[in-house]
């Protein structure tokens, strides 16, 4: 049965949880808005009136600058640099803000990605849920991760994937740009993992660059094989094997990629993220979303860098620190990591969302 959990709409409420308790905005602060108009087919223009509308109320001086779409834009555009410095928070309601979010940024201002791209998302659980609350089970996640000896994530599918983390000093940053709602934790790098990754039936980039045929769907079932954190091959039909390679050959070449890096993984935390909508729709706007739900693993890959410019999608993942199941088959229990206990008893509605989470993502396999 489908969670209640999103259905109760507040974009109002979702606003105020983005510029109050994600961007820290206080009344007289200097808001720049970078939005993405909706003639590009991402952003509706329903949330930035939302947001606009909050932010107006709540004392904050807004300015509005339309960054449009660039596929392959990864840097600031110069025309934005300026302004950026005569404001205290800059709020991405574009995908620039995505493209951006492993770049150096300049100092002063607070740089905040939204990834909820209409109202219905802002008004769900996805954006009411509290901000903060989701960083303490982010940074609780990131702790258990890296007490742990030994990782392993399988799937119904076929996947089995064991590895550890590198040392310390090998990790990788997190994100510049401060992500709303808050929905994975930080990438674990995929040095030291090796096996067999089942894809959900498709290959989509990541929301660095975009290009043509940003997606591709396979027939049957084709798994990736990866080795010390390398891509060696695809199993599945021939048909599907020799499209999956073609699609990676194509992307390296137009980019100069290293093409068998796989750089890192990370699943989906939020258990109010849900993606109403088929995922074959709109495949740019369901990465951009739907890979903060539990249910959702996914791999950066294509390119020595984060996040890389393919992502294997693995579905309903069963995750197992230490062999505690902290995800099974695609729900996070945030009582059997370290502290997660306490964090749900702090907050009683993030408590009640995991017990009963949205489970939608876009595969229309929730009645």
């Amino acid at each position: 049965m489908t969670s209640s959990a999103g259905l109760d709409q507040d974009p109002a409420a979702g606003a105020r949880n983005l510029l109050q308790t994600c961007a820290q905005c206080r009344e007289g602060d200097r808001l720049l808005i970078a939005y993405e108009p909706e003639l590009h087919g991402y952003f509706d223009a329903d949330v930035l009136l939302s947001v606009e509308t909050e932010a107006r109320s709540l004392g904050l001086h807004v300015t509005l600058a339309d960054v449009g779409f660039e596929p392959t834009r990864g840097h600031l555009p110069a025309d934005l640099i300026s302004v950026i410095a005569e404001h205290d928070v800059v709020l991405f309601l574009s995908r620039l803000g995505d493209q951006l979010r492993f770049s150096e940024l300049p100092d002063g201002p607070r740089f905040v990605v939204c990834f909820a791209s209409n109202s219905h998302l802002l008004g769900s659980s996805f954006g009411r849920a509290d901000y903060e609350a989701l960083c303490r089970v982010k940074y609780a996640i990131d702790d258990a991760i890296a007490a742990t000896r030994r990782i392993v994530v399988t799937c119904s599918n076929g996947t089995e994937v064991t590895g550890q983390l590198p040392p310390a000093d090998a990790s990788p940053r997190d994100t510049s740009v401060q992500r709303f709602p808050m929905s994975v934790f930080s990438p674990v790098p995929a040095d030291l993992f090796s096996g067999r990754v089942a894809l959900g039936g498709f290959l989509t980039g990541t929301g660095s660059q975009y290009y043509e045929d940003y997606s591709i769907e396979f027939e049957g079932r084709v798994w990736a094989l990866l080795d010390s954190g390398r891509l060696i091959g695809f199993e599945g039909s021939g048909a599907d094997v020799a499209k999956a390679n073609a699609h990676y050959d194509r992307v390296a070449a137009q980019f100069d990629l290293d093409r068998g890096f796989v750089h890192s993984w990370h699943a989906g935390i939020h258990p109010g993220c849900g993606f109403p909508w088929a995922l074959r729709e709109n495949f740019e706007r369901w990465g951009g979303a739907a890979f903060g739900n539990p249910r959702v693993l996914h791999f950066h890959t294509c390119g020595a860098y984060p996040p890389g410019e393919i992502s294997w999608n693995v579905f309903d993942p069963t995750i197992e620190l230490d062999g505690v199941r902290v995800w099974e088959h695609g729900r996070l229990y945030p009582e059997r990591f370290a502290g997660g206990a306490e964090i749900l008893n702090g907050y009683p509605d993030l408590k009640r969302l995991f017990a009963d989470p949205d489970r939608e993502i876009g595969l229309g396999d929730v009645a």
